[in-house]
């Protein structure tokens, strides 16, 4: 078993860092500005997917028909990945 652990510490101390990266020289602060407006746009879109699907829900609950809920869910889900995604990425990296 201690082979086996020296083994696996020798393989983890030979692997490099990539570390925290480091942006290429005059773009640092262009490529955040370009997520921020992308983050703000995917966020305006969830509130207009929210209030689409919403209308659609209305619209087919007033008409008598089955309203599909499982629309909503999805929007929900996609408002969460965007909301978490630098959370996620952040997890996934480290």
């Amino acid at each position: 078993m201690t082979t086996l652990t020296a083994a696996l510490d020798l393989v983890l101390t030979a692997l490099p860092d990539p570390g925290g990266g480091e942006a290429p020289p005059g773009v640092d602060g262009k490529i955040l500005t370009l997520l921020k407006w992308v983050a703000y746009l995917a966020s305006a879109a969830c509130v207009g997917g929210m209030l689409y699907t919403a209308a659609r829900m209305a619209i087919s609950h007033r008409r008598g028909d089955d309203t599909n809920v499982a629309a909503l869910g999805w929007v929900f889900a996609a408002c969460i990945i965007i909301g978490s995604a630098s959370g996620i990425v952040g997890v996934l990296i480290a």
